[in-house]
């Protein structure tokens, strides 16, 4: 048996808060975790939706069930099938995606990359990989990937600020992981914030809006 590829067009859905002005001083492009779908991920966002601040939330490219065969949908960024094909199809997608909505702002609009979860894993290949550049990073409730291409990624980490985010309710996020993950970054020359809010596995108002704040000062 031989396995072979195709190379297809794909439709990829994603959502955005805010409209596209001279106005927009910042753009926070924010991914989802496992088993999300963006228009509902994208809703904690509401917060941050400012006037001066365009939020877009792409949509992972697989979708499933979440219990059997109906109900409730999910979407994931990649599985351990052909796992280098789908991180080389959602880098070329955040790619184009970011590169399409700077397209409608000021030239100097500040970018945020945001990840939480499974999508903490994801924003970090993209930035290793891809070809877009951003202002700032944050992993939320995320590990950062221990196979990233560490020729690439001293080049795209470099004097790029990144952030660390977690609950201290979150059963997810071990002290021994938090090390881990920051020996892995340590090795591409990063120095993370971090940061910590009492809560579980989600996503925090007050601390998003101290993130945005940190960002505007």
């Amino acid at each position: 048996m031989q396995e072979n590829k195709l190379t297809i067009p794909r439709t990829a859905r994603y959502y955005t808060l805010g409209t596209p002005s001279p106005q927009i001083k910042q753009l926070w492009l924010v991914c989802h975790g496992y088993g999300q779908l963006a228009r509902f991920f994208l809703r904690h966002f509401n917060v941050l939706n400012n006037g001066q601040t365009l939020l877009v939330a792409p949509e992972a490219l697989s979708r499933f069930y979440l219990d059997g065969f109906s109900g409730r949908v999910g979407a994931t960024w990649m599985t351990k099938e052909d796992r280098l094909a789908e991180i080389d199809d959602y880098v070329a997608y955040l790619d184009l995606l970011i590169k399409e909505q700077r397209k409608q702002l000021p030239a100097d609009v500040r970018v945020t990359v945001l990840g939480f979860s499974q999508g903490a894993v994801t924003v970090s290949r993209w930035v290793a990989a891809g070809k877009a550049r951003c202002h700032r990073l944050i992993l939320w409730a995320g590990a950062f990937p221990e196979d990233v291409d560490f020729a690439a990624g001293r080049e795209a980490f470099a004097h790029l600020p990144v952030t660390l985010v977690y609950g201290t309710q979150d059963a997810l996020i071990k002290e021994d992981m938090l090390v881990r993950h920051q020996q892995v970054m340590a090795q591409l020359g990063i120095t993370p914030a971090i940061l910590s809010y009492e809560g579980g596995h989600t996503l925090h108002a007050e601390t998003l809006l101290l993130l945005h704040k940190a960002e505007n000062s």
